[in-house]
């Protein structure tokens, strides 16, 4: 999987989701992650999105888009 195949990222109140070019979705809920789970919501809002995933800078926090389809 890679960035182009990424063509939507949004968040909700308790996930962060992802939709690909072939329609899938997958989600990431914050409670799994503990910088996550504490993060404020102006810190989960600024993320980059990259090749290979979704970097939060403020909280030193990364999640690779494989691992949104692993479960």
């Amino acid at each position: 999987m890679n960035r182009t195949q990424v063509t939507k990222i949004w968040l909700t109140d308790t996930s962060i989701w992802i939709e690909l070019t072939d329609g899938r979705k997958a989600e990431e809920r914050f409670s799994d992650y503990v910088r996550l789970s504490k993060a404020t919501d102006e810190q989960r809002k600024n993320y980059v999105m990259s090749y290979f995933g979704i970097h939060w800078p403020d909280i030193d926090e990364d999640l690779s888009f494989e691992g949104f389809f692993l479960k």
